[in-house]
């Protein structure tokens, strides 16, 4: 499935907040201004997916109801600037912000990985905080005959995904309360500060010769089975159960 690219900074915020503005000001002629707040915030919302890290990510949100206010264009009740907020925690849930909130995962990132981390026919495979399913679509570019299985906390993000990866299986659960032990592989692109954690669940849980990968960020104190090298520095870290002990020099 091909997947869209992103536009380059700062195109999309400017384009989520002229948007956001277009949907304000056409929308006041017809609804009252709380509503027509709830349609543009939900537009810039929605636009700050296009943002490549998360303070990117909030400035495209934000941006719209900020210049509004500033303004002071539209007499709108105090409470109605908090719609902009909700509309936030309904994509990013405020437990989900532990953790590595829609990452994507660059299409080609785990080429190869077959290579390196063989699967058997109908094995499954879990994307561990799969977003809007880049990863998803990245693991079933190389393994097409495995059973790619996706969760997410966001139920919006959840329901994008969904109809984004049809042919995955893709819920709405905690990472981390789902027992990873019928996986062959599980996959993440967390924080460096997630890692630790997911070592020692997929240690825990996952059975021996099944595999840990991850984009970006080392399981610490952990020897890796092999590594992916992608253009920018990036690595993919491949981990074989059960994980092994990094000898020190």
């Amino acid at each position: 499935m091909p997947v869209l690219p992103r536009p380059p900074w700062p195109l999309p915020a400017l384009l989520a907040w002229a948007m956001a503005w277009l949907v304000f000001t056409g929308l006041q002629r017809v609804v009252s201004p709380v509503w027509a707040l709830l349609a543009a915030s939900a537009v810039a919302v929605a636009a700050s997916l296009w943002g490549s890290t998360w303070w990117r990510r909030g400035l495209i949100a934000a941006g719209f109801p900020l210049a509004l206010a500033l303004t002071g264009w539209a007499s709108v009740p105090p409470w109605a600037w908090l719609v902009p907020l909700g509309l936030l925690l309904v994509v990013y849930p405020l437990n989900a912000w532990r953790d590595a909130p829609v990452f994507p995962t660059p299409r080609h990132a785990l080429r190869g990985l077959n290579t390196v981390a063989p699967l058997a026919p109908g094995a499954r495979v879990l994307d561990a905080g799969c977003g809007l399913g880049d990863g998803l679509i990245a693991l079933h570019s190389v393994y097409p005959h495995a059973r790619i299985e996706g969760v997410e906390w966001s139920w919006l993000l959840r329901l994008l995904c969904g109809l984004r990866c049809r042919w995955a299986r893709v819920r709405r659960a905690d990472m981390w309360a789902q027992d990873w032990s019928a996986y062959a592989l599980v996959y993440l692109f967390q924080r460096p500060e997630s890692m630790a954690r997911a070592g020692a669940k997929a240690q825990a849980e996952m059975p021996p010769g099944s595999w840990l990968v991850s984009l970006e960020f080392a399981v610490p104190g952990t020897l890796a089975q092999g590594q992916l090298r992608l253009p920018g520095g990036r690595v993919v870290w491949i981990y074989r159960l059960p994980l092994a002990a990094a000898v020190r020099g």
